[in-house]
């Protein structure tokens, strides 16, 4: 299997690297669109900010062929709130394969949300064999709200999308990748899907 992860110098590429050759695969890290386009599976990972991520996306032309991706998609928390249609980050458009804006945590509660929280109302075969309020691992800021595309929700000071869904595009807000064996459990869904 051919597993392309997008590189658009966003950081975090590494541990999905790791990740992957603990499932027994291997991922090229790569923003070769024709290496892209020949993935069976593409990861798009993501920690970053919102503004200068969608410039390398832009600047690489990235954001031009990632929404016309017709194999499975996975964006993990940058890459995830980036598939959206805006996020209030820097004030960034998205690539809007998700009909969602991005908002930030309230001055309420400790930002970012950093450490372990639960998913819930699990809707997708991404979630195979994983239980009801397991435990992600997750550091984010900013947040997608509930909407049609919601796969799983998460709270913290209110309920949101922890995992999106349209199609062939999966968005996960928590890292999979270092989310123990339930996180590995994950992305093997998403490899056999």
């Amino acid at each position: 299997m051919k597993i392309a992860i997008i590189d658009y110098g966003a950081g975090n590429v590494q541990s999905v690297i790791f990740a992957l050759e603990r499932l027994g695969f291997e991922g090229i890290v790569t923003n070769d669109w024709n290496t892209i386009k020949s993935a069976d599976k593409i990861i798009f990972p993501g920690v970053g900010e919102a503004s200068s991520a969608m410039k390398m996306l832009v600047d690489s032309g990235l954001d031009v062929l990632i929404p016309t991706l017709k194999q499975p998609v996975l964006g993990i928390c940058l890459g995830m709130q980036l598939m959206c249609k805006h996020s209030e980050e820097g004030d960034t458009n998205g690539l809007g394969i998700f009909d969602v804006n991005v908002v930030k945590f309230s001055n309420e509660v400790k930002v970012p949300q950093m450490g372990w929280n639960t998913i819930y109302n699990l809707k997708s075969p991404l979630f195979k064999e994983i239980k009801e309020n397991e435990f992600m691992y997750l550091v984010h800021s900013y947040y997608a709200p509930l909407s049609e595309n919601t796969i799983a929700t998460t709270s913290y000071e209110q309920e949101y999308s922890t995992a999106l869904q349209r199609d062939n595009f999966f968005g996960v807000q928590f890292h999979p990748e270092k989310s123990g064996l339930f996180g590995e459990q994950i992305l093997k869904n998403f490899l056999n899907l």
